[in-house]
């Protein structure tokens, strides 16, 4: 493989922060909304119609900008990754593996995440290209930074509907990973097993994917 590419919830950071935190601006248990989030995420929606059961009517993109001007935004930093994050793609790297991080993020969280300077020759987010997955453009844009064909670039995601199968779709080699709520409930979902080139628990088993 020349090129990896990781998706960014629950493939290299936490979500918890997220979602608490917008528990706690709107008010509610914590519990709550984690809880409405799987459910609508299980039923194949979007992850913010979890916020509009609790706030029928709400403008999301209206609140997320409220809450940015109130010191109340979006917040990373080195306790959001998970453990396998800096070794696995700093073991990418020195084999030769082109490293990005790209997935479903405002601008916002590609600042913060380049801020915590991981070993990751790039970092962006859908905001910032102005495409999002599940979308074709999203994944062309994912050619275009890998700098290497699609049959030697994978892309890494634990949401099927998001990563694998359009990636697959993008002739994209790809690889899902068990891990967070989604990752978890489709594990062994029959259509993930037959796409994934590769199924993986941690990141650090893409470094002996990566030199076959």
């Amino acid at each position: 493989m020349e090129t990896i590419v990781f998706d960014v919830g629950e493939t290299i950071i936490r979500d918890d922060r997220y979602w608490a935190s917008w528990a706690d601006w709107l008010d509610v248990s914590r519990h709550t909304l984690s809880t409405l989030v799987g459910a609508v995420v299980a039923q194949g929606r979007d992850n913010a119609d979890a916020l509009r059961l609790l706030r029928p009517g709400i403008d999301v993109a209206a609140e997320y900008r409220a809450r940015e001007a109130a010191g109340s935004g979006e917040r990373l930093d080195e306790g959001d990754l998970y453990d396998d994050v800096r070794p696995a793609l700093a073991a990418l790297r020195e084999a030769g593996v082109r490293v990005v991080v790209a997935g479903n993020q405002t601008a916002r969280a590609g600042e913060l995440l380049r801020a915590l300077d991981l070993p990751a020759d790039l970092v962006a987010t859908s905001q910032e290209w102005g495409a999002a997955k599940p979308h074709p453009e999203f994944f062309q844009r994912v050619l275009d930074v890998a700098q290497a064909p699609a049959s030697t670039t994978v892309y890494v995601g634990d949401h099927p509907a998001n990563d694998v199968f359009p990636a697959k779709t993008a002739g994209l080699r790809t690889a899902h990973i068990r891990r967070g709520p989604w990752g978890h409930l489709w594990a062994d979902d029959p259509e993930v097993v037959a796409t994934a080139d590769w199924r993986i628990s941690s990141l650090l088993e893409l470094v002996d994917i990566a030199g076959r």
